[in-house]
């Protein structure tokens, strides 16, 4: 079980480029939001307790977030999660077609943002090679967010030791090997 510190540096070598975390600033939240959406119609009871597929989903990578050993860290990206799922389960509960333009429509848009990003960084999304990566999105996006309010020095510092510093990465350039 890896620890978010490693999971963070592994998923920085992927999106050093400014250009690329900016867009997964919108991206991610979209993406979490829109599989949110997608989720909230499937509902059932427990113990005379409703609940939707889209709040266990929520519960369960908020146990995920909790056994990568930053507690704070965790508290922020679920909190983050969490306040996506209860928006989504706001817009879930039109028509059909509303459901599904809101569900997919950001779901789409927000991994052409994305691959966009990807196109600046000149390098393939980190889930490719790991598919905990999909999981770490979220987690590296609200990590950026705190680093630049001031939280986790430390944690950027090495960040940066092992993954390089964030540039904005000439197009012209060839490609370095990675």
């Amino acid at each position: 079980m890896r620890r978010a510190n490693e999971l963070l540096i592994q998923y920085a070598h992927y999106h050093r480029d400014r250009r690329n975390i900016a867009t997964h600033f919108v991206g991610i939240p979209m993406i979490v939001f829109a599989i949110g959406v997608l989720l909230a119609r499937a509902s059932f009871t427990v113990g005379g307790f409703a609940l939707t597929a889209a709040w266990v989903a929520a519960a369960l990578v908020t146990v995920w977030y909790l056994l990568r050993g930053r507690l704070d860290l965790a508290v922020a990206v679920s909190a983050a999660t969490w306040l996506l799922v209860a928006l989504a389960h706001q817009v879930a509960g039109g028509s059909t077609t509303e459901w599904l333009v809101w569900g997919v429509g950001t779901f789409v848009v927000g991994w052409v943002l994305q691959f966009v990003g990807h196109y600046y960084e000149g390098r393939k999304p980190a889930f490719v090679d790991d598919l905990v990566g999909l999981l770490v999105g979220p987690m590296f996006v609200t990590a950026e967010a705190l680093f630049a309010l001031g939280w986790g020095r430390e944690l950027h510092a090495e960040i940066e030791r092992q993954a390089g510093p964030t540039h904005i990465r000439d197009l012209k350039q060839p490609l370095a090997s990675h």
